[in-house]
């Protein structure tokens, strides 16, 4: 007999891509179906399932429910104490989630809706419709609804199903390539290769759904360092992704890559040949229409974005600056932008947060010499 699961409230996963801070949250699927990677600490032990779609149709109403009283009690007014204490006093207590989520996704402007954990589109076609179409129903004036999403899944999902989601209203995907490397892909278990990234990436342009594709400087070490960059891209350049995300490596203890890192299997790469490894991408980027995105403080340039057919050159002359600077001034660049002082090298012209800068690489008994050590641990927090 069939163990049918009950539903047990409002759910939301552990991650999201910080373009979605504040979107919705709803979650179709727990944890990662693959979950190998052995440069992610996310979902290790945890098993993949996915959520009976009844389930996740009833987070939907819920939170729509909260809304609708939400915005009875404020009518155009700010929210108050009382009426969200209104609002959620006949919610049940494995419901109080849905509230928080409504309140935050009202802090943001009700725009976007990102569908949980990392691989919705592993769900049947079907039942993804049925979901987006929920979501539109409840929620008319949602400009974006957006996902993770596996290479490997994409390129089993037929173009005429992706194009019914589009329809239905998914209108980006966020795609983790990580790298465009036959021989990097196969040492992080990444579980695909760059034809099938090619595949998949040139499937989600071809439905006219946004694509977002991730990137992860340093993952090739210093033995696959040049190859991770010319071959990641040459897929991008094959896909045309309307964006490309920087998400620079970090090792946290937890992961198989750090076992690798100690066993001496795996080499990392400081942040100056990072720097040079990102100079060397990007160089080799053709000047599509795609857009650079910097956005996360693993980055060690923040102010690198816009459009590789604008862009490029500007992009490439932030690094120099960097990679010109003497061996003091790195140090106190890397903490700086590590610890939020800095977005760029041009923010180092700022007396007062090169001094704070300074400081506390003195506070971290940072040199130049281990300034990278010191940076790695303090990125370990940040995954």
């Amino acid at each position: 007999m069939k163990n049918i699961e009950k539903y047990s409230g409002f759910e939301q996963g552990p991650i999201r891509p910080p373009s979605e801070a504040m979107s919705l949250l709803i979650r179709v699927t727990r944890n990662c179906p693959w979950n190998k990677c052995r440069f992610c600490p996310v979902y290790k032990g945890a098993k993949f399932s996915r959520r009976p779609i009844e389930h996740v149709l009833k987070d939907i109403d819920t939170v729509a429910e909260i809304i609708q009283k939400l915005d009875s009690l404020t009518q155009g007014s700010a929210i108050t104490r009382e009426m969200v204490q209104k609002a959620g006093q006949n919610l049940e207590e494995k419901d109080y989630d849905a509230l928080y989520a409504a309140l935050n996704w009202m802090s943001g402007g009700r725009e976007s809706v990102f569908l949980q954990d990392a691989n919705s589109l592993i769900v049947k076609p079907d039942d993804l419709v049925i979901i987006l179409d929920r979501i539109m129903a409840k929620f008319p004036y949602v400009k974006r609804i957006t996902s993770y999403a596996r290479s490997t899944t994409i390129a089993k999902i037929s173009d005429e199903d992706l194009k019914r989601f589009k329809d239905a209203g998914l209108n980006r995907i966020h795609i983790g390539m990580e790298s465009g490397s036959d021989n990097v892909l196969k040492m992080i278990e990444k579980g695909a290769d760059k034809k099938t990234h090619v595949i998949a990436g040139q499937k989600v342009k071809k439905s006219g759904i946004s694509l977002s594709e991730y990137v992860m400087p340093g993952l090739g070490g210093k033995k696959y360092s040049k190859e991770h960059a010319l071959e990641t891209a040459d897929a991008l350049n094959q896909i045309i992704p309307d964006f490309i995300r920087v998400r620079t490596l970090a090792i946290p203890n937890q992961t198989p890559l750090f076992k690798d890192l100690e066993e001496k299997k795996f080499e990392k790469l400081t942040d100056l040949e990072c720097a040079e490894e990102l100079k060397l991408f990007i160089e080799n980027l053709n000047p599509m229409d795609s857009n650079i995105v910097s956005d996360h403080v693993l980055n060690l340039f923040e102010d690198i974005k816009g459009k590789l057919s604008e862009d490029k050159d500007e992009m490439l002359s932030k690094i120099d600056k960097f990679l010109s600077l003497s061996d003091y001034d790195k140090m106190v660049y890397q903490i700086g932008r590590r610890t939020g002082l800095f977005r760029g090298v041009m923010d180092m012209t700022d007396k007062s947060r090169y001094e704070r800068a300074a400081e506390t690489a003195t506070k971290f008994k940072m040199t130049p010499e281990n300034a990278d050590f010191v940076i790695a641990e303090l990125m370990k927090r940040f995954i």
